[in-house]
């Protein structure tokens, strides 16, 4: 099952990782010495207040940023040791990113949205058409192929979001306040389409300041000044 972690698999591990910006006297640690492991199946919300460091968390467990100090292990590669190229085609092929803004292409259709990543997978067109409307589909948007960013419901637009996010199957979805900008009817729709990707084997990290959405992931982790406080399961 995908809820089942017994295989302990480790899909993403942070060890040891601290993350400073700024130079001398003006350095600031954003990331203090952290330790974290992420199965594969998990679905992990990440909780902590503006400035607790779970931005930072996020961004380098996406390959956006790299340890200061420590490893980050992605399928058990050291991301820290690689080029931007290569960053570049691990944030294609195997993470997923879903935020609080939906960052679609405005004069693009729902589907021409969700294609894009496939393009730069070299996927042909013929398969990228066909695989975006399973994609669609599989979040209840099977009648909106053609249309365009504002003929779609903020949920609506989250739903291509989260297509987009999937289409090539990556080993992460991290989804940074997915549902910030959605409400509350709107919320627990984009809530319940997480529920079932990770019921489908997605392993999902979500960031969160908010208790009811937290308590839909099976474990939360908590951070407060640059540190891991807390890694509870949910009951």
């Amino acid at each position: 099952m995908a809820n089942n972690l017994s295989t302990r698999i480790p899909v993403a591990k942070l060890i040891n990782v601290s993350k400073f910006y700024g130079e001398d006297s003006l350095k600031i640690k954003a990331l203090d010495n952290i330790n974290l492991e992420i199965y594969k199946g998990d679905y992990i919300a990440v909780m902590g207040a503006s400035g607790s460091g779970k931005s930072t968390a996020m961004n380098i467990l996406g390959c956006l940023d790299r340890p200061s100090s420590g490893s980050y292990q992605l399928n058990n590669l050291a991301i820290e040791k690689l080029d931007d190229d290569s960053l570049a085609d691990i944030r294609n092929q195997q993470l997923g990113f879903v935020f609080q803004q939906f960052h679609l292409l405005a004069e693009a259709s729902a589907l021409q949205n969700v294609m894009l990543p496939m393009i730069y997978a070299g996927i042909s067109p013929e398969e990228r058409v066909k695989l975006a409307k399973v994609a669609l589909s599989k979040v209840g948007l099977s009648e909106k192929f053609l249309n365009l960013p504002n003929q779609l419901s903020g949920g609506q637009q989250q739903r291509v979001a989260i297509a987009r996010a999937i289409i090539n199957k990556p080993s992460l979805l991290l989804a940074d306040e997915p549902t910030g900008a959605l409400d509350s009817k709107t919320t627990e729709d984009v809530l319940d389409l997480f529920d079932e990707l990770h019921s489908q084997g997605i392993t999902v990290v979500l960031v969160t300041h908010e208790d009811d959405v937290a308590k839909r992931a099976k474990r939360i982790a908590r951070f407060n000044d640059g540190k891991i406080i807390e890694i509870s399961k949910q009951i």
